[in-house]
């Protein structure tokens, strides 16, 4: 019984945050500027998470720099993510065989 309960309380510790973001930003009405700014966070996120794996891969920052560059240049010509994520992996494994 008391298993069942911390199973319960977790799962509403989880869900409020989430579900009351949901519920108010419905309500609210955001200026457009506000939204483009808002919408470029996650990948301003994303960058800054993935940037220091890019230099730290292998002790060798230039193998890393490499897949990171491929990945770039795949994602500026909209490619679809996976092909993105798969190309960079490649250029990586590539890199490390021809160092």
């Amino acid at each position: 019984m008391s298993i069942l309960l911390i199973v319960l309380g977790m799962s509403l510790a989880t869900m409020v945050p989430r579900l009351l973001p949901a519920l108010v930003m419905e309500r609210l009405v955001i200026p457009d500027w506000l939204d483009k700014w808002l919408k470029n966070i996650p990948y301003a996120a994303l960058g800054a998470l993935i940037f220091p794996g890019v230099l730290s891969i292998d002790e060798q920052p230039e193998i890393g720099l490499i897949g990171g560059g491929v990945a770039v240049v795949m994602a500026y010509f909209r490619l679809h993510t996976m092909v993105v994520i798969i190309g960079s992996i490649v250029a990586v494994m590539a890199a490390k065989a021809v160092m």
